[in-house]
């Protein structure tokens, strides 16, 4: 027998086979539950979640059979395979060329294993599933039942070993952070702020990130979502700085505010109105109660400053496995009113209220946290207070 050359199988996983197994158990276990045979399982994050594979090449179709009874099998890309080996401890995969369709494969698979039968679901509303893969699929095995949420409820709630690489994120966090806020003076640009950021977050160990700094300066902060152009930074200004890190696809992610010279009187009292509000959302974590209560308390806080039209949004969101666009787990749990899942230890959530004049400024704070048996705990170390540069 041929003795196959590549990458030891698993060399590079974020676990051990023996996590990956129990997840799988788990899996199959609320696969039954909800009287699903097969889930064609096609989300990065979930991927990864049951089986280790990471790839930056998920653009690609690629997908995991996953049976209630029986042996998985992954269909992948070739020019993905010698990775799949790398990240996973799975024995069968079947392998498509760039000249194939790997839907056919994919079905092949349904086929050959007697799955075509039996009730067959998809994550049908994962961001990774285009509308022509899922009709393709439905033309050809028949009904497709929906799988969504069966693995993303799994996922809410952390391993100690998830929660380590959490921390370890924040700590890169920190680096980058402290970098950026050291870059805010007289003659920087956005972009110089953000070179600071990534480059020490990567030097401090991170990897490629779901998302992108937001990182904007002046009038600029002041809409929402927006993030570096080059601007300077004004000698009478603010300055917004939002990121993540990444430490094996688990991802932590940290806001502070800055202001060159004397800040607004309307900023100052805003942005103590945001250290109030996220310490009031932190103290309401407690097991047990809804995911609504930290939104709800952090709410009250804005509110009762006079600052409701300025917060429009939810206070926080969960907060691990991420592949671009994203860096949060905002699908999986949000701190928001009605979500009344019971928050339990082991969750994570990043936890930004920010206030803002749109157009104009925007302030704000943030921690990423762990619930813990008790309360929570806070996973960075940054200063809090608005960060205040003479010029």
């Amino acid at each position: 027998m041929q003795e196959r050359k590549g990458p030891e199988q698993g060399c590079e996983s974020a676990f051990d086979a023996q996590e990956y197994a129990g997840r799988v158990a788990r899996t199959r276990a609320a696969l039954a539950k909800a009287g699903i045979d097969v889930m064609i399982v096609t989300g990065p994050e979930n991927i990864f979640y049951l089986t280790g594979q990471q790839t930056p090449g998920y653009y690609t179709f690629q997908a995991l059979l996953l049976p209630v009874d029986g042996e998985p099998v992954f269909v992948i890309r070739q020019l993905e395979y010698f990775n799949f080996i790398a990240n996973t401890f799975i024995a069968d995969a079947q392998v498509y060329s760039d000249g194939e369709d790997p839907i056919d494969v994919l079905v092949s698979v349904v086929q050959k294993q007697g799955w075509a039968s039996r009730r067959v679901a998809i994550d049908k509303r994962g961001w990774f599933l285009p509308i022509a893969v899922y009709e393709a699929l439905a033309a050809k095995l028949g009904t497709i039942a929906d799988g969504a949420r069966v693995i993303e409820q799994l996922r809410a709630v952390k391993s100690p070993a998830e929660i380590g690489k959490i921390a370890t994120a924040a700590g890169y966090v920190d680096a980058g952070m402290r970098a950026g806020l050291a870059a805010v003076r007289p003659g920087a640009t956005e972009n110089t702020l953000v070179a600071a950021m990534m480059s020490e977050a990567i030097l401090a160990g991170s990897e490629y990130v779901g998302m992108e700094p937001l990182v904007s300066a002046g009038p600029r902060t002041g809409v929402p979502h927006g993030t570096w152009r080059r601007r300077p930074l004004d000698a009478d200004g603010p300055a917004f700085l939002e990121m993540a890190a990444c430490h094996d696809r688990y991802h932590a992610a940290l806001m502070r505010s800055a202001w060159l010279g004397k800040p607004r009187a309307d900023a100052l009292d805003m942005e103590k109105v945001c250290q109030a509000a996220l310490q009031a959302a932190l103290d309401a974590i407690r097991p047990g109660e809804p995911c609504e209560a930290p939104h709800l308390a952090c709410q009250r806080v804005i509110d009762q400053a006079g600052y409701a039209d300025n917060f429009k949004k939810r206070t926080g969101y969960s907060i691990g496995i991420s592949f671009a666009p994203d860096w949060g787990e905002g699908s999986i749990l949000s701190l928001y009113t009605g979500v009344k899942t019971p928050l339990e230890p082991g969750m994570t959530f990043h936890i930004p209220p920010a206030l803002r004049i749109y157009g104009e400024f925007t302030v704000g704070v943030s921690e990423t946290v762990v619930v813990t048996g008790t309360g929570y705990r806070v996973l960075g170390s940054i200063a809090r207070p608005l960060l205040q540069v003479e010029t």
